[in-house]
């Protein structure tokens, strides 16, 4: 059975892909296979025009790629009904070798998600509407029998549970607030972080929320994954701004949010075109980079403290 991706598994990266429906999304999606990226996470938008759906992609993809995770980066949840949608994802799970993750959002263009007939809700609905669906979601991943949920927001009920995923499948909240922050620390297993809406100055706070609501609750800290959106453009031109520059500002910039900040993933979202770059040369450059930097820290820790000089008399 695949093993669920936590921290252990160190670093690992991925696309962050658009699903255009003009692009070539097969294609796109094999060659991330093909470059040996770890993940391909599909943006979940049905209320854009012109976009394919996100599922159907996903299946669609993990049908003709071998090794790599697909997840929805992030699902929907106005639009997806988490019964169904856990489903759907441990369906694809079970039959593809335990390659499927979620990405979870409470809700992004309220606009959007009405004119799809959803519901609008506020910050606080939202955050509430999401902690049920996680627990009607791992509900229908459990092996119980006799299955009833009645919540504020959503209701399920099933004599028995399953289809089971073929893996522990990690539920990743995309979500930017202190409040829903705390709720990614107490029942999440991990936080898609985008790089627009939590830039480096805000992302070690951040981590602290995360990591005192989990300590609070009783968890480990250090088992949540942290994922990080790269929203940028890679090219040989001089630097434009953080994650707007050539390969080896990349490999700087993404190397102290490893090391530095504690990113263990990182999704992608550039212009596709620049995926074979980004695959093949900055992330190589990053593993090696971030490796040896961490080996110069654990030598710095394990040299003793120098000897004072006795006092004079």
């Amino acid at each position: 059975m695949t093993q669920p991706l936590t921290r252990r598994a160190g670093l690992r990266f991925g696309l962050s892909l658009a699903p255009d429906a003009s692009a070539p999304l097969v294609r796109i999606a094999q060659d991330a296979d093909r470059y040996g990226l770890d993940l391909l996470g599909v943006r979940d938008r049905p209320y854009l025009r012109d976009t394919a759906d996100a599922l159907t992609l996903m299946a669609t993809a993990l049908a003709v790629t071998s090794r790599i995770r697909v997840l929805p980066a992030v699902a929907c949840l106005p639009l997806r009904p988490p019964a169904l949608l856990a489903k759907a994802l441990a369906t694809m799970d079970a039959l593809n070798g335990g390659r499927v993750e979620l990405g979870l959002g409470a809700g992004m263009s309220w606009d959007g998600v009405e004119a799809y007939g959803g519901r609008r809700l506020g910050p606080a609905a939202a955050r509430r509407s999401l902690e049920e669906a996680v627990q009607i979601i791992r509900l229908h991943w459990s092996d119980q029998n006799g299955l009833r949920f009645q919540g504020e927001h959503h209701r399920f009920a099933a004599s028995q549970a399953g289809p089971a995923p073929a893996h522990q499948i990690g539920i990743w909240f995309g979500v930017t607030g202190p409040r829903a922050l705390d709720l990614a620390g107490r029942v999440a297993d991990g936080w898609i972080a985008p790089s627009s809406a939590v830039p480096p100055k805000r992302l070690a706070e951040g981590q602290r929320r995360l990591d005192d609501a989990a300590a609070r609750a009783g968890r480990a800290p250090s088992e949540l994954r942290r994922v990080y959106l790269l929203e940028g453009s890679i090219d040989a031109r001089d630097s434009r701004g953080f994650l707007h520059g050539p390969p080896q500002q990349w490999v700087y910039e993404m190397t102290e949010l490893a090391v530095g900040h504690g990113v263990d993933t990182f999704l992608f979202g550039g212009d596709p075109g620049q995926l074979p770059v980004f695959a093949l040369e900055v992330v190589p450059a990053v593993r090696e980079q971030a490796a040896r930097e961490r080996r110069g820290l654990s030598a710095d820790a394990a040299q003793p403290a120098p000897s004072q000089p006795a006092p004079a008399h």
